[in-house]
């Protein structure tokens, strides 16, 4: 069995609601359900919620919330593993065991379905425990800048001055979308940044973290200009 996981939980401090504000015309959680169904990876696609309103908005979009998620397991600062683990042992407790699951962020407008599949062929192929989507930074991280108490700046890495860009190793970071595992990496706990995983690399324009008020707006800019031009 593949499944895929959509936490969800409700007490978004910065951005209230986020999870189900309407974003381009959808609650914003319907985007990533739509593109997991559409995905046809899996065997049942749920989301892990505490919250009913959640909940409803998930399945009108057409997930499946088959529990709602412990109260210990919906605050600041639980994080993704645990949340996994959770509903895999839910459904091993039914009977029923995932092989492969897929966490999907329900805050990823940006995410595809073929990015979904490709990272299921990353994963099998690889033979590895995680295959999660990855994009690289616009600017070199060796030559990126501190502000010091005295407010000033220095480098992170000052030997990096006079390096030439290019000549500088490409970094890249957690482009925050969707985390293929194996099902017995995710109930032991397995670290996800690790040579266990491998990439999934997406395009930096396809890559935009929601966090403010003004990343969402910079998404919906982008999201837009993305349909408009069928990209």
């Amino acid at each position: 069995m593949r499944l895929a996981v959509i936490p969800a939980r409700g007490g978004s401090k910065r951005i209230p609601r986020k999870n189900i504000r309407s974003f381009a015309g959808k609650p914003m959680i319907a985007w990533p359900i739509e593109a997991a169904l559409q995905s046809c990876c899996f065997d049942q696609v749920i989301v892990s919620t505490d919250d009913a309103e959640i909940a409803d908005i998930a399945r009108a979009s057409g997930a499946k919330v088959p529990f709602m998620r412990p109260e210990t397991l919906s605050d600041d600062h639980t994080g993704t593993t645990p949340v996994i683990r959770n509903a895999i042992e839910w459904f091993v407790a039914q009977g029923i065991v995932p092989e492969q699951v897929c966490c999907i962020y329900a805050t990823a407008p940006f995410v595809r379905p073929e990015d979904i599949r490709k990272g299921l062929e990353v994963l099998n192929s690889e033979g590895c425990e995680f295959a999660f989507s990855v994009t690289s930074y616009a600017f070199p991280i060796q030559r990126a800048l501190r502000l010091t108490e005295q407010g000033r700046v220095e480098m992170f890495q000052p030997e990096h001055f006079n390096t030439r860009s290019q000549d500088l190793e490409e970094a890249y970071h957690d482009a925050g979308q969707f985390y293929w595992g194996q099902s017995s990496a995710w109930l032991t706990g397995k670290p996800i940044f690790s040579p266990s995983a491998a990439p999934v690399i997406l395009p930096r324009y396809r890559v935009q973290d929601i966090d403010t008020p003004e990343d969402w707006e910079r998404a919906e800019w982008m999201f837009r200009a993305m349909r408009e031009t069928g990209e």
